[in-house]
Formats: structure tokens, C-alpha cells, sequence
């Protein structure tokens, strides 16, 4: 479907809210409504047909069978059922009795569509709903547009842009919601780019797994799935394609479930929960691991359950390694994403992360921050990190950059980290009307140019080659003495006592020779000045600007001028007045 026909039933979804919710909720509450109205209207589309063959086979089995659940699934030949008499349909033939009847159409569902509505809260609207007499025309309207919402006629691919569509115009008046969860598609295409192209010619036709350990939007996952089964590359043809998520908000967890069941996959691949404390797939390694975790989200909640009760430590062997502050857990996830890689296997695993700045140097030497990039870049995980442009995400403005981690490099990439810089306007498009932060996109070719620096491997303008440690720096600290007002060193057994008002640092990259960096660096500008090596420490960052510097120099002094007379020129003289005034 294009994108043309899905913008029809966004809007067609959103006339019913606004026809039926206007005057009882406010625009940014009617997705408590709409979504899982939505939702419960294309599984119920997908039952009408088998539904006299599954209550014939629950009045016969009922008193028969234990577990009954098998044979009602193949009745209906999805992985969920209703064993209600009622359909959204007939519920309309009793108007009078509208919430008991639907309450019970909704309680009769498998277990599995009961804990989608619970995610939703759906319950909690019910009252609202009859009190306000909307109910029987909030589902009459469902009903009415049943047949083009249904998954027969609008693809699960589809209705996650819809979804999309809706949340943002729910969240229009709401501009701190708005976009938040949702990863720009052209970013994904990029990401599933990286990490699959590489080893196309590895996963032909056999089994894979691929992982999201926080969903937001879900979009990650169908997206990667599409693109190795069906449509550009045609790398993979088989169905042994699994993929596994886990999301710790309910809205986003009932969508991701629903898409699951009604794309005839297997429901416990989606966990509720937070990842960071509550790790559903425990047990499980993936192949492939896809992500956007969030930036400078406190994981205080997740320290106190993993805490261990008596010492306050973490134990957790996901985060032997360390654990950052609190107000950020960028550098978990990947910890967590480490964890889940595959030692055993042809193929072992790779991993693209999304992530902001902060992850790439925040933080001083001996920090965990550093502790963690040391753990990632000295066992060989990181095989290249790529700059975004600005503006490319719908909630922040800020740099991003994708994180391409790997425990089985090629050859050529062993001990070397690529660094990508894709931040001028040659690798993207200026949108015409922003959307939210969002104020350029990448379109096919951008993402063509910059998989294309990836897969060559070469050092030009936009890519630089490095080994692991040459991100690897001691920090020392520079001593100048104290003086004594006739400017003379004040000693004390001998020694001169440190003024640590005088105090500096220097990180000194391990390539170089401390002393002889010492001697060029800081003895012409401080004579005086001495090393305290006794407080060395080792620390690693990842600094794009300084690789990527580009140098501007201060404008001619004449087109200054030109340019003030102009302004002068269009002000009317204004600027002219408020000077000699």
C-alpha cells in the first residue's frame, strides 16, 4: 500500500476519534481509546470466519479436555481465539446490554489478546465510555470501517506506520510526547544495511535470530525482518527467521504483541518489562541484535532491584564490568547486547545500537563509563562507529551515532575501528516542513554512500581507519609548586609542596612517550611544572571531533561590513537610529 492510502486511514481512524471522543476526552487521551480499539478490530476481522468452527469445538472439548487451548488455535489457525458468542458485529444487535456484552467478548479471548488489553488499560475507559453513551457508537463506527483496517487489507508493515501517524497527531498538542518512541525508518534501513549486508552470503537459508531489547516503536524489527526476507536484498528466503523483543512500556509492548499474533509468530517472543533488571531471554544468544535505547534515561529503578540487598552491589554478570551513572544507561544496554552474543556459531553475532555522544566519551579517567569503551575496544568488539546528521531523530536535535559491534571481525578489521563521519549534506536531505526535531532525512542513495564507505574499508575525507588503542590514553596529573610572597618555592623536606589551585591534567594518547610528550607539551609553556605519576590513570574515548576537525576561518572583515550596510539597508535606518541613539 503507499504511503498515499495508509495517510487515508490514518485519517480515517482519526475522524472516528474526533467524531465520537471530542467532547469527552482531550486530543492528546483519545489513544487510550483509539489504539486498542484499532487493535481489537483487526484481530476480530481475523476471527469472523472460523468463529461457529470454534465454539463447535469448545462446547464439544470443554468437559473433555484439560487444555483445550491446542485445538481451539487450529480452529481459528492463528495463535489466539474468542470464545464469546459475540462478534464487534453482533455486539450491535443489543444496544441496551452494549458493556456487559462487551466486556464479555473481551474477557473470553485467549489469554494471550486478554494481557494485550490489560497493557492497553482498556478496561479503565469502559466506564467512561457507557457513561458518556458513546460505547455502541465508538464500535459501530469500528464496525462500519472494519474491512479496511482489517490485516486482509491494510499489511501489519502498513499498520505500524499508521500507528505511527496516529500517536504523533494524538501527541500534537503535546510536544514533549510527541515522536518520542519512534526511530526514523531511513535509520533502520541504514542500520539493517550494516549489520546484514557484511555476511549475506553466511545466513542464506539457514536459521537466524534477531533481538530488540527496547522495542519504543517496534518498527525495528519488522523492518530488519522485511529486508532480508523480502524486499531489497533477498538474502534470506526461508520462515526461520526469529525475532525477539522485550519492552518495558505497556502501550508499546500491546502494540508489538498484537503485530506478533496476527503475523502468525509466536507470542512469547515479546516479554514486558524492563531488560536492565528483568531480562526475559535470560537463557537465550541472538545472531543479530538491533537497537535504540534511550538517551540519558536514569536507570535508578533498575540499580535498586538488581542491587544485592545487603552490600547494594550489582552481581548481575551482565555488568561485571561496571556500571555508569545513574541519570544515563546507554552503556548498559550494550553491556547487555555483549551478553547476548554468540560464541559457538559460524557466524557469532553483530550488533548496530543507536546512541548519543555521551557514550563515546563522557566522563574522566577511571570513570565506569571508560571502563566499559575499555572492555568493549580491548576485547575486539567494536568494529565502527557512524556519525548521523543533526536533526535527523524526531525527539532530538542532538549528534547520534550508530554503533557497530561484532564478536568475529573479518581479517582485515581485526584490532581497527572504523570511524564514519556522515554529517555533512552530502549524506542527506533537508525536509521541506520538519517533523517535531526532526529537519532532514536520509534518503535511498545517502544510504547507499555511507554503507558504501562502510564496505570499503578505506580512509578518505568521510572515514578514518584506527587501531583499537590509539583511543587508549593515560591521564596525568601536572603539579606546579606553591610560592611565598618573594616568589619562592615553598618546600617541605625538600620537596616542593604542590599548589592545587595550579593543578591540571594532561591525556596523553598510549602511543606516545609520557616523558617525551611531557617535555614538548608542558615544560616551554611551565618550566616548573612536574608529573605526579602516582596518580595515573588509563582511560578510553571516542572523540569524532577530533579526527574530523574541520577548520573555518573568520570571515574577511569586508564582507562583515557588506553585510551590515545590507541589514542597514533593509531596516530602514532603524539600526542606524538605535546606534546614535
Amino acid at each position: 500500500m503507499t504511503q498515499q492510502n495508509n495517510n487515508v486511514i490514518v485519517n480515517l481512524i482519526w475522524q472516528i476519534a474526533d467524531d465520537i471522543l471530542r467532547d469527552i476526552y482531550v486530543k492528546t487521551k483519545y489513544r487510550d481509546v483509539i489504539l486498542p480499539m484499532t487493535v481489537i478490530a483487526r484481530i476480530d476481522s481475523e476471527l469472523v470466519e472460523s468463529k461457529e468452527k470454534v465454539l463447535q469445538e469448545y462446547e464439544k472439548f470443554k468437559d473433555k479436555i484439560t487444555n483445550i487451548e491446542p485445538i481451539l488455535k487450529k480452529a481459528t489457525w492463528y495463535s489466539f481465539y474468542n470464545i464469546s458468542p459475540f462478534t464487534l458485529q453482533s455486539l450491535l444487535k443489543d444496544p441496551a446490554n452494549i458493556r456487559a456484552n462487551f466486556k464479555q467478548y473481551l474477557n473470553w479471548y485467549s489469554s494471550n489478546i486478554q494481557d494485550i488489553v490489560s497493557k492497553f488499560e482498556f478496561e479503565n475507559q469502559m466506564k467512561k465510555l457507557e457513561d458518556a453513551d458513546i460505547l455502541f457508537a465508538l464500535i459501530q463506527k469500528f464496525v462500519d470501517s472494519i474491512d479496511k483496517i482489517s490485516p486482509k487489507n491494510l499489511s501489519n508493515h502498513d499498520m505500524w506506520y499508521v500507528f505511527e501517524e496516529l500517536i504523533r497527531k494524538f501527541n500534537a498538542e503535546n510536544n514533549e510526547e510527541a515522536w518520542e518512541h519512534f526511530t526514523p525508518r531511513e535509520v533502520i534501513k541504514l542500520m539493517t544495511n550494516l549489520v546484514f549486508l557484511p555476511v549475506q552470503d553466511q545466513i542464506k537459508d539457514r536459521p537466524i535470530t534477531i533481538y530488540d531489547p527496547c522495542v519504543w516503536s517496534g518498527w525495528m524489527l519488522s523492518v530488519a525482518k522485511e529486508f532480508i526476507q523480502w524486499e531489497e536484498s533477498k538474502i534470506h528466503s526461508t520462515w526461520n527467521i526469529f525475532t525477539f523483543w522485550q519492552e518495558i512500556n505497556p502501550e508499546t509492548y500491546a502494540l508489538c504483541k498484537a503485530d506478533m499474533l496476527l503475523k502468525w509468530e509466536r507470542d512469547n517472543q515479546v516479554a514486558f518489562g524492563s531488560t536492565l533488571s528483568n531480562d526475559w531471554f535470560s537463557n537465550e544468544k541472538f545472531d543479530f541484535i538491533l537497537t535504540n535505547p534511550p538517551y540519558w534515561k536514569s536507570w535508578k529503578l533498575d540499580q535498586d532491584k538488581l542491587a544485592s540487598w545487603k552490600k547494594k552491589e550489582i552481581l548481575d554478570p551482565r555488568f561485571r564490568v561496571g556500571t555508569p551513572r545513574i541519570n544515563d544507561g546507554q552503556l548498559l544496554f550494550i553491556l547487555h547486547m555483549i551478553s547476548k552474543m554468540k560464541h559457538d556459531t559460524p557466524l557469532w553475532t553483530r550488533i548496530a545500537s543507536v546512541h548519543n555522544g555521551s557514550a563515546l566519551f563522557t566522563w574522566d579517567a577511571g570513570g565506569w563509563e571508560s571502563e566499559i569503551r575499555k572492555h568493549i575496544i580491548e576485547n575486539d568488539y567494536l568494529e565502527a562507529i557512524i556519525a548521523l546528521p543533526k536533526e535527523l531523530f524526531y525527539n532530538t536535535w542532538i549528534g547520534t551515532y550508530i554503533w557497530i559491534i561484532t564478536n568475529r571481525k573479518p581479517k582485515e578489521r581485526k584490532w581497527k575501528i572504523q570511524l564514519i563521519n556522515s554529517v555533512s549534506e552530502k549524506f542527506y536531505t533537508k525536509l521541506t516542513k520538519s517533523l517535531w526535531n526532526k529537519r532532514v532525512e536520509l534518503k535511498d542513495i545517502h544510504i547507499e554512500k555511507i554503507f558504501k564507505l562502510f564496505e570499503d574499508f578505506k580512509e578518505n575525507e568521510y572515514s578514518k581507519i584506527f587501531d583499537n588503542d590509539d583511543f587508549w590514553y593515560t591521564q596525568v596529573v601536572i603539579e606546579r609548586p606553591q610560592y611565598d610572597e618573594k616568589w619562592e618555592k615553598i618546600l617541605k623536606k625538600w620537596n616542593p609542596i604542590p599548589d592545587t589551585e595550579l593543578r591540571d591534567k594532561e591525556s596523553i594518547p598510549l602511543k606516545e612517550d609520557i616523558q617525551e610528550y611531557f617535555n614538548r607539551e608542558v615544560l616551554p609553556f611551565a618550566p616548573d611544572a612536574w608529573m605526579d605519576r602516582s596518580k595515573d590513570k588509563v582511560w578510553y574515548e571516542i572523540n569524532f571531533n577530533k579526527y574530523f576537525y574541520e577548520y573555518t576561518p573568520p570571515r574577511d572583515l569586508i564582507d562583515i561590513a557588506k553585510d551590515i550596510l545590507a541589514l542597514e539597508n533593509e531596516t530602514d535606518g532603524v539600526l542606524k537610529e538605535i546606534i546614535e541613539n
